[in-house]
């Protein structure tokens, strides 16, 4: 495997310590060493170069060479790159604040010269690590989103009817049993309407699937519409029967939202020539409302709303039976 190079830039304002550097450098064809002059061009340097090590004087004319590292570290381009600091000081004072700025390593000028390319080497494998982690982390990162993503519309479809687009049969019965317990706790009204598009086999057969299919769509979206507050549930029961799930809403409450369906679906004025019971689609609905006790279930107020619907289907169709649980 080709070892990658190792990019230094030279911070420092003696063209005889880059001199120097160059040759202590030499024997290490993997390392490429660029020059800055200027402390003051040193973070625009960094930033356009991206080296793996940038060796730094602790001063570079009037500027200090700690300040840069401040500089550097602020700066979202360099922040992370490695930074050696090259001084003549030996004190421990000095050495001690160079790491306490962020400084990575520290050589006292000049260092021998295995000494220096085994530095620079150590340092930009860290530095080459650091950022392939970082790529990692990120990649790791986009596909964990993308499988949340995944996730959230695996359930949304899950939850979906395929034709219609309203909530399927599974749906429902997850909220049912949700708003159950919360209707139970709190001492409050649960309304549920059951709705069927009257002869629908009748449309079906006369029309053909696609356009029984094409009505189907056309009832649940003028359905949706009257069925719209944030704790409603609309949903397919199966087949061309619909449900409207009402938390909070008594069987007043509940008869409004019916008649407003009924009306709807009926001034959607969609022929239906092989109807029994008119010239247009309608629907028949059974509703049902409850305060729910511990001896009540949710499976009673779904037989009450169907026992409705069959009443409401018997008596002529296109109209609405109430039953209070």
């Amino acid at each position: 495997m080709v070892e990658q190079k190792s990019i230094v830039l030279l911070v420092d304002d003696q063209k005889t310590v880059h001199m120097i550097i160059k040759k202590l450098l030499s024997s290490a064809p993997d390392i490429e060493l660029h020059s800055c002059f200027d402390g003051t061009l040193a973070v625009q340097c960094a930033e356009e170069l991206q080296p793996t090590v940038i060796l730094q004087d602790i001063h570079v004319d009037e500027v200090n060479g700690l300040d840069l590292l401040d500089c550097y570290r602020a700066n979202k381009a360099t922040a992370q790159l490695s930074v050696i600091i090259l001084s003549a000081m030996e004190d421990v004072e000095s050495k001690a604040e160079a790491f306490e700025r962020g400084a990575d390593d520290y050589l006292v000028k000049m260092p021998h010269p295995v000494e220096l390319i085994a530095r620079v080497r150590h340092h930009s494998k860290a530095y080459r690590n650091h950022l392939e982690r970082n790529a990692a982390v990120k990649e790791l990162e986009c596909e964990r989103a993308k499988l949340s993503k995944a996730n959230l519309e695996l359930k949304r479809l899950s939850s979906m009817d395929g034709l219609t687009n309203i909530a399927n049969r599974r749906c429902f019965d997850t909220t049912l049993e949700r708003e159950w317990r919360r209707a139970l706790r709190q001492a409050e009204p649960l309304s549920l309407i059951m709705i069927d598009v009257d002869h629908f086999k009748l449309f079906n057969d006369g029309y053909g699937h696609q356009a029984g299919d094409d009505c189907l769509k056309a009832v649940a979206l003028a359905l949706a519409h009257i069925v719209n507050r944030p704790a409603d549930l609309l949903a397919r029961y199966g087949g061309e029967e619909f449900v409207a799930l009402l938390p909070h809403t008594d069987v007043d409450g509940a008869l409004t939202i019916a008649e407003a369906m009924r009306s709807s679906i009926e001034g959607l004025q969609l022929p239906h020539a092989y109807s029994t019971s008119g010239h247009v689609v309608a629907v028949s609905l059974g509703l049902a409302s409850i305060v729910p006790t511990a001896e009540d279930s949710a499976a009673a107020l779904i037989k009450a709303a169907d026992e409705a619907l069959y009443r409401a289907k018997d008596t002529g169709r296109n109209r609405i039976v109430s039953s209070q649980c």
